[in-house]
């Protein structure tokens, strides 16, 4: 079992590590071609991160604090989680529909494409980790995050095509109507997260 946790830990140390570079990256190189789904996909792995320190805490005190003080700490910062994707998907909507209404052009982002296909590739093999050794450890925290970690996979599905179509047919369009597509997934998981926070 112990062996168990320790990869558990493992896993989340590399999803920590990775949502923080692919969120530097995304970041930096969606501002500078101007692109609100590359920015927003990397909002979105900030906002990972911080759930996923969450699960470390709560691997690391498994056993050493009391089960009702684990629950406490994890519900309040559920809540801080929530409120995060909410107001990080507030800006991406806003961003996105502005780009459309006013006609803000972005510039084609080969790393933006790297970057979605490395993902792409990663995040499918790292769900299908944690959903096996959470079903092992019997970790409902770890199964959810293993959900999370699928659905940043369907984000990069998203990204892609945005990016892509941009850059093989100039169809600018796509990058913010990809950049609408993360926010829905912004506010599905910020309510599915707040939702979760409430249960006793």
């Amino acid at each position: 079992m112990k062996k168990d946790y320790r990869k558990a830990l493992l896993l989340e140390y590399f999803t920590v590590a990775y949502n923080i570079v692919e969120a530097v990256l995304s970041i930096f190189f969606g501002s500078v071609a101007k692109s609100i789904a590359l920015v927003g996909f990397g909002l979105d792995s900030v906002v990972e991160s911080l759930s996923g320190g969450v699960l470390i805490w709560r691997l690391h005190k498994h056993g050493k604090v009391s089960e009702k003080e684990e629950e406490r700490v994890e519900r309040k910062t559920q809540k801080f989680v929530s409120v995060t994707f909410f107001i990080l998907g507030g800006y991406v909507l806003f961003q996105s529909v502005k780009k459309l209404v006013f006609k803000e052009i972005p510039d084609p982002s080969v790393p933006g494409i790297i970057i979605a296909v490395v993902s792409l590739i990663v995040m499918p093999v790292l769900s299908f980790q944690k959903l096996t050794i959470g079903k092992a450890i019997r970790s409902e925290a770890l199964i959810a995050d293993s959900k999370e970690t699928l659905v940043c996979a369907f984000l990069s599905v998203a990204l892609l095509l945005g990016l892509g179509l941009n850059y093989l047919f100039n169809f600018w369009q796509a990058d913010a109507l990809a950049g609408l597509i993360i926010v829905f997934y912004l506010f599905k998981e910020g309510r599915e997260v707040w939702v979760e926070s409430q249960n006793d």
